[in-house]
């Protein structure tokens, strides 16, 4: 094949916040704490760019971010004075709540649908570890992984798309970037690659400002994925 579509994966193929707060819900019940998951899952999350950002940075050598969420974890566990309640083997169950998310309703329908117009597969600042888990949980089925253990690096590092592209072995403009996040279709772009929009109006929850159209001139917007899907069968 001559094309492949590449996907941004927690927020655009997944329901992260759900996902994680559905663990931690679990986690603080059979504790008898008396914590919203849904906010505790936001903190945790919100450790996720800053973290990456030093590695971008090159202040810290690359980690998969299996690390960086154990990290960030303890971290967020700290915040919450909630350390004392949960052991090494609990932090890690914890910590593979990442590896269990939901999909959107969408996403296994429109994924078949563009299957037969190019190779598929994530690119995602998730390790290969946690792509194949996440894989096999949501019923992701990847002609390869690539993204961010390809390149060593982390999105929005330019290096990521075009590491992505040439392990599948296409030119950037082979390669269609599949994402949630405008700021994500911004680099791929500057990378050469072209670009798919479609809103996840909930990924954040109630109240979301961010990320609610497109803000750039992408090569297709859409609805959602089979929307996507449709928009590349018309043209094929």
């Amino acid at each position: 094949m001559d094309r492949a579509f590449i996907f941004d994966v927690f927020g655009t193929l997944v329901n992260w916040r759900e996902g994680v707060a559905q663990v931690l819900r679990a986690a603080f019940a059979e504790r008898n704490i008396d914590a919203d998951p849904h906010q505790f899952a936001d903190a945790w999350r919100a450790r996720y760019d800053p973290a990456m950002a030093r590695i971008r940075a090159g202040d810290r050598g690359y980690v998969p971010l299996d690390i960086l969420h154990r990290e960030n974890l303890d971290e967020t566990l700290t915040i919450f004075g909630l350390s004392e309640a949960f052991d090494e083997t609990a932090r890690i169950a914890l910590n593979h709540a990442w590896e269990c998310l939901p999909p959107w309703p969408d996403v296994r329908d429109g994924m078949d649908q563009l299957r037969p117009f190019g190779f598929l597969a994530p690119c995602s600042n998730g390790s290969v570890a946690l792509s194949v888990c996440l894989a096999r949980f949501a019923g992701f089925q990847w002609d390869t992984i690539v993204g961010a253990e390809t390149a060593q690096s982390y999105k929005p590092d330019l290096e990521v798309y075009r590491a992505s592209a040439q392990a599948l072995g296409l030119r950037p403009d082979q390669v269609v970037m599949v994402a949630a996040h405008n700021s994500d279709l911004a680099a791929a772009a500057e990378a050469g690659l072209q670009t798919a929009f479609f809103p996840r109006p909930s990924e954040h929850g109630p109240g979301q400002t961010t990320d609610l159209t497109a803000e750039g001139d992408w090569t297709y917007v859409a609805r959602d994925l089979v929307d996507l899907a449709g928009q590349i069968r018309a043209g094929a």
